[in-house]
C-alpha cells in the first residue's frame, strides 16, 4: 500500500513537472504561473464566501418557515449545501496547486543561485529568494487557515440538512433554531479568514509583479 503511494506521489510530481516544462516552452514561467494561481486560489474563496453565505441565507429562510412548501425550501438547502461542498473542494484544490507550484520555483531558484559568478548577484537574488520564500509562506498559512475553517461550517450545515431530511416539520424546524446562531459564528470566522487570504493574496500578486 505504502510503495503504491509512494508510486502515485512520484508519478504526480513527475506529471507536474513535465507540465512546467512544457509550459515554459511556451514562453510561461513558473513565477507566471503561480501569480495565475495564486489569483485562481483568491477567486475561489471570493466565491466560497458568497457560496456560503447563500448557503446560510438558505437555511435562514427555511427557520422563518410560515406556510408554503417545505419540501420545496428544504431541496433549495439540501442543494446550497451541495453547492457549498464543491466550493469547499475547489478552494482546497486551488491552494494545492499554489503551493505546488511554489515549491517548483523556489527549488529551481536555489539551484540557479549555483550558476552565478557574480557574487554580488548571488547574494542579491538569494536575499530576494528569502523575502519571497518568507512572503509565500505567510499567504499559505492564511490560505490554509481558512481552508481548515470551511470544515466547522459544513459540519454544522451538514448536521442540519441531514435533521431536517428525516423531520420535516415545525417541531424540527424549532430544534434546528437553536443551532443557527452556532452556525453564524463559524461562519463570520470563516469570511475572516477568507478576508484575510484574500488580501494577503492581493499582496503577494503585486509584490511579484513588481520585482
Amino acid at each position: 500500500m505504502k510503495a503504491l503511494l509512494l508510486l502515485s506521489v512520484l508519478s504526480l510530481a513527475g506529471c507536474q513537472q513535465a507540465y512546467y516544462a512544457t509550459m515554459e516552452k511556451f514562453g510561461v514561467e513558473k513565477r507566471e504561473l503561480l501569480v495565475d494561481r495564486v489569483k485562481d486560489a483568491r477567486d475561489a474563496q471570493l466565491d466560497g464566501q458568497q457560496q456560503f453565505k447563500d448557503a446560510l441565507d438558505e437555511l435562514s429562510q427555511l427557520l422563518k418557515f410560515d406556510g408554503g412548501d417545505l419540501q420545496t425550501q428544504y431541496q433549495q438547502l439540501s442543494e446550497q449545501y451541495q453547492d457549498s461542498q464543491k466550493a469547499a473542494q475547489l478552494i482546497s484544490s486551488r491552494v494545492d496547486k499554489v503551493q505546488s507550484v511554489a515549491e517548483a520555483l523556489f527549488d529551481e531558484w536555489r539551484d540557479e543561485l549555483e550558476q552565478y559568478q557574480s557574487q554580488q548577484l548571488k547574494r542579491q537574488s538569494q536575499q530576494q529568494l528569502q523575502q519571497t520564500e518568507r512572503q509565500f509562506q505567510q499567504l499559505l498559512k492564511k490560505m490554509r487557515a481558512a481552508e481548515a475553517k470551511t470544515q466547522p461550517v459544513l459540519r454544522l450545515l451538514n448536521d442540519n440538512v441531514l435533521f431536517l431530511k428525516h423531520n420535516l416539520n415545525a417541531k424540527a424546524i424549532g430544534a434546528v433554531q437553536q443551532d443557527f446562531s452556532g452556525l453564524q459564528r463559524n461562519l463570520q470566522s470563516l469570511l475572516q479568514e477568507m478576508n484575510q487570504a484574500i488580501h494577503e493574496s492581493n499582496k503577494f500578486i503585486a509584490q511579484l509583479q513588481q520585482d
